[in-house]
């Protein structure tokens, strides 16, 4: 029987991936320690990684005779995911530490972990689905299945870094199942998380002051800067690019007689860009540090669909390859807030082609 490392966050898609798999394979159940109180800037309480979130993953293991470890990869976690999410935001861009996470942490370090440790396999409560085809000689990341109706879960945005390497030792046990079907089987089975919320997007800022915990943990303090219009008419002062994305209305401090939006920054200059609605929205963007699943490389334009945007709706596209092994993507459409940092996912219909940066 093969053996599968289960990844155990505590909650119940992921205590629901090891129920789907119990009667399969050989299981080994595995929380990650990623981060204590001295990393946060406030208290960890509902936070995934507590000790509450371990006690319950270590209870849904026992319940079904599963052994369960914790992995402390704190200092991976702090290399590797808050340091490159506090100097994206140094650096003037938006990033999404939830996809640094899965890139160097669960699928990199605990992979890493797991074949080591003679594992087939590791599994997690994403929602996505992998498949091998043979036709293409790669195997593919899929978005997960859902109907008219569902409150579409899938997970795949988040996971376009995985290789293939990494693909091919990957389970998706929920890739298939609603949310409400993974609850109502932990219900059915007694799970004691059966009901427990779903974690935050950024689980080492609990409380959403991204501001105060890139201060605390770098002990850099934001510049106070001007706010200014495309022209260059200055509005107001802000306090600290930190403060600030891309679409941002709310908390700006200035009266402007109509509604402005952040569409910009300027590290050079310390400045916040503002302008109306309107100049919120480009056909174009550029994307680095590609990653690619379905093809090897992009040689040639493709036609797809793309979001920049985890809930957003793929909208189709064209994407060219540029001489630096960047991207150039045109859409048909004007796309809104456009953020420097968030990823760029390309699709073929569920098929992830790949992703990128955006710059």
């Amino acid at each position: 029987m093969k053996k599968v490392m289960v990844a155990m966050s505590g909650g119940v898609d992921s205590s629901a991936a090891l129920l789907m798999l119990k009667d399969k394979y050989e299981l080994m159940g595995v929380t990650l320690s990623l981060y204590d109180n001295g990393d946060l800037a406030c208290d960890m309480k509902g936070t995934c990684c507590s000790l509450s979130d371990v006690e319950d993953a270590r209870a849904v293991a026992a319940k079904f005779g599963v052994p369960h470890y914790v992995f402390n990869f704190k200092d991976r976690f702090r290399e590797q995911v808050i340091a490159r999410f506090n100097q994206s935001y140094l650096e003037g861009e938006t990033p999404n530490p939830c996809i640094d996470c899965n890139r160097y942490i669960k699928f990199d370090a605990m992979l890493e972990r797991a074949m080591s440790l003679e594992c087939d396999y590791i599994a997690t409560g994403h929602y996505a689905r992998v498949e091998y085809d043979s036709a293409r000689g790669r195997w593919l990341l899929k978005k997960a299945i859902s109907e008219e109706g569902d409150n579409n879960k899938d997970q795949s945005y988040v996971l376009y870094n995985l290789t293939q390497e990494q693909l091919s030792h990957i389970l998706f046990p929920l890739g298939a199942m609603k949310k409400s079907e993974v609850r109502r089987l932990a219900e059915e089975n007694g799970l004691v998380n059966a009901d427990k919320p779903d974690s935050q997007d950024i689980c080492f800022v609990p409380d959403g002051n991204y501001a105060a915990f890139i201060t605390k943990s770098t002990g850099i303090t934001p510049k106070h800067g001007d706010v200014v219009d495309r022209s260059g008419k200055v509005y107001g002062r802000h306090n600290g690019l930190i403060n600030y994305t891309t679409g941002q209305r709310k908390g700006l401090g200035i009266a402007f007689g109509k509604p402005m939006y952040v569409i910009g920054k300027d590290i050079e200059k310390n400045t916040v860009i503002v302008g109306t609605n309107e100049e919120l929205f480009t056909n174009t963007l550029t994307a680095r540090e590609l990653n690619w699943i379905s093809i090897s490389r992009l040689t040639q334009p493709i036609r797809c669909r793309a979001k920049t945007r985890y809930k957003q709706t793929e909208q189709p596209c064209t994407v060219y390859p540029l001489e630096n092994g960047n991207v150039r993507v045109e859409f048909e459409q004007p796309q809104r807030a456009v953020t420097p940092g968030q990823r760029v996912v390309f699709y073929d219909g569920d098929i992830v082609v790949g992703g990128g940066v955006i710059n």
